[in-house]
């Protein structure tokens, strides 16, 4: 059995990265939270954002949809880091810690898993160190591409 992707996705990767990187900076709700793509990898991703008045629950701390949207960020920039067309199929969060006002929250995924149509992703949310939420995340990987092939199909 091959484990071989066509067309080579890790070249993909590096032969499209500012083109990946802008079609990931067209996510207005990102956007709209503050979220910072800090880095993109093969089937890697980190990100922040710094947590506003806005961004708080009833309790004052980070509201849990905000700190969910951060790592529904890494997870999306990760698992379309090929440039092939991702979806999440499912995530389960772990909310272990809350944030403050003025924490900067860094989320990190990383993929587990991936074949031609699924791929697995884990996602640490993190403050100051201290871990406060973990995801797991499977995505749909469609057949299009949003990067060109043309050039790779030689």
């Amino acid at each position: 059995m091959s484990g071989k992707l066509y067309p080579d996705e890790r070249e993909l990767h590096r032969k499209h990265y500012d083109e990946i990187c802008a079609k990931l900076a067209q996510d207005t709700f990102g956007q709209f939270l503050g979220i910072k793509l800090i880095e993109l990898g093969e089937g890697t991703a980190t990100a922040e954002l710094v947590v506003g008045d806005h961004m708080l629950n009833a309790h004052g701390t980070a509201h849990g949809a905000v700190i969910f949207s951060l790592a529904d960020f890494v997870f999306a920039a990760a698992c379309n880091s090929y440039g092939k067309t991702s979806v999440a199929l499912s995530m389960n969060i772990g909310f272990l810690a809350a944030a403050l006002k003025g924490n900067r929250l860094v989320a990190t995924a990383t993929e587990e898993k991936r074949n031609n149509r699924t791929a697995w992703y884990r996602i640490r949310v993190e403050s100051d160190g201290e871990l406060v939420a973990t995801l797991d995340a499977l995505a749909y990987r469609k057949n299009e591409y949003f990067v060109s092939l043309s050039e790779e199909a030689e």
